[in-house]
């Protein structure tokens, strides 16, 4: 009773802050904006078109919803009860609110992309510095993106081959990438949205009324992951992204900050979507944590040299391994597992298909995001469908190319690149509210908490070369927080009392 409680109280907190953070950090933001929004004062029929708000809203949390509040949440259960904590209070102070001033910045300036924004307050280095983050990061979400679904339909449909699936996947997101935005994006994003609210809703239902106690271990401050020598610090806080905080939610909320047709519901779309991001994210963490030590279906078997999960064959006697292997092996095959558990087997074929639609609507977007951004810098007018052809193009070769490198690896660069331009787009929002005489410590704070994190990760990682201790990383983290703060600090404050394209800048 103890775990429900928990959970239940979890998501309370997630919803308050929707209704109390979100109302306090529009206030703090203030209402500087165009009189008219971007899709009705510049509509060109392709990227800037008015959309209904309920579209809107769905469009939006599908395209930050990608596999990272599902895997990223399973991969933090591993850890312990700290995840839950990460989701609700990452998400509440830092990730929502994150994604929501980033949209308001991009309102300002008639929906410009993040570097645009970024490059404004911080300045031409930065400017072309995120630019370079940006693409490569999109084009790794684009990677990640197609082969994880690819996969999890491979286990859906066998007599289909992985490389099938991508490559069905990959013609869709061209598609998504070069035609108007309302020509598949949104007529398609309806049925995905409904597969969605059925894994989401269907878990969230059932999920109590289980046959294995919810959250049975509730110790918030025990790391418990099976590799020795893991730290909860800082490798949670890059593990769990999605459902907390994603520097790769920022680069997509201008695709609808430019088919939003009123400004009031700008809390609603953004803030809103991203807290039921952190919704489902607890969820999956919270399933992770009740099945731990579930045996599964599966067995653990080596192929290849790499070590994979098989289900069991009947009369196979081979033995089953436990959800917490099952999530550290093959996360694809553990949330089959957890679906099959709690929503039967036709119930696990709807919600693992919900599942898939998770990462595909957000690497559809990401392609067109960074179309876009490689427009912003030839500028080039994408009017044309010729001209987009011309840009698409080559960013899908690169996919093809990245796509042939070891996914643990691009997921491991995804993650922090992902959590790195978090860093700069809190700083781009801190300044921003300095110069206007705002509350800054509202994206200061989580700021500063997240360059820690990042440098500390960078140097501490298993995977980076350069494994120093966590203490020593986290100080390293800690003097590199410092400099950004000296550098803050000596921004003029109240010296810009309108918005840039009002003649506001300092």
């Amino acid at each position: 009773m103890t775990g429900l409680f928990v959970f239940i109280l979890c998501a309370v907190l997630l919803w308050a802050g929707y209704l109390f953070y979100g109302r306090f950090a529009e206030k703090v933001y203030g209402s500087s904006g165009p009189k008219v929004m971007p899709c009705v004062a510049h509509p060109d029929g392709v990227d800037y078109m008015p959309l209904p708000a309920w579209k809107v809203f769905l469009i939006q949390l599908l395209n930050i919803a990608g596999l990272g509040p599902v895997f990223g949440a399973l991969a933090g259960a591993l850890f312990g009860p700290a995840a839950l904590l990460w989701i609700v209070f990452g998400c509440i102070v830092a990730g929502a609110m994150h994604d929501f001033l980033s949209a308001l910045m991009s309102l300002e300036h008639r929906g410009a992309n993040l570097p645009e924004l970024i490059g404004r307050y911080l300045g031409s280095v930065a400017h072309w510095a995120m630019r370079l983050v940006c693409i490569v990061l999109l084009l790794l979400v684009g990677v990640v993106f197609t082969k994880g679904p690819a996969g999890m339909l491979h286990g859906l449909m066998p007599d289909l081959s992985v490389t099938f699936w991508c490559g069905i996947i990959l013609l869709y997101y061209f598609l998504a990438t070069v035609l108007p935005i309302d020509a598949i994006i949104g007529r398609v994003y309806p049925i995905f949205g409904a597969l969605f609210l059925f894994m989401a809703v269907g878990l969230l239902v059932t999920l109590p009324f289980g046959e294995h106690e919810v959250l049975p271990q509730t110790d918030f401050f025990t790391n418990m992951h099976p590799q020795a020598g893991l730290s909860i610090w800082p490798m949670i806080f890059v593990t769990i992204a999605c459902g907390a905080i994603s520097g790769f939610h920022a680069t997509q909320s201008p695709l609808m900050v430019r088919c939003l047709k009123e400004r009031r519901n700008m809390r609603r779309v953004f803030y809103g979507a991203m807290i039921v991001e952190g919704l489902v994210a607890l969820v999956w963490a919270t399933v992770g944590l009740t099945l731990r030590d579930v045996l599964t279906d599966y067995t653990i078997v080596e192929q290849g040299g790499k070590v994979a999960a098989r289900a069991i064959e009947s009369g196979s006697g081979a033995a089953a391994a436990s959800f917490m292997q099952l999530c550290l092996v093959d996360p694809a095959s553990a949330v089959n597992q957890a679906c099959t558990d709690y929503l039967g087997s036709v119930g696990a074929v709807l919600a693992v298909i919900g599942v898939v639609v998770l990462p595909i609507t957000s690497g559809d977007t990401a392609m067109r995001c960074c179309r876009l951004m490689l427009a912003d810098i030839v500028h080039l007018d994408q009017g044309s469908r010729l001209k987009r052809f011309a840009l698409a193009i080559p960013l899908f070769a690169a996919v093809i190319f990245i796509s042939e490198i070891d996914f643990t690896v691009i997921w491991r660069y995804f993650g922090w690149s992902n959590q790195m331009l978090s860093c700069f787009t809190l700083w781009t929002i801190a300044v921003l509210l300095r110069r206007r005489a705002r509350w800054y410590w509202m994206a200061l704070l989580p700021a500063v908490f997240m360059t820690t994190v990042c440098t500390a990760y960078l140097l501490s990682a298993p995977e980076c070369a350069i494994g120093l201790s966590v203490e020593t990383s986290t100080l390293a983290g800690l003097g590199v927080s410092l400099l950004a703060l000296i550098a803050f600090f000596r921004v003029p404050r109240g010296c810009e009392s309108a918005p840039a394209d009002e003649g506001g800048d300092c």
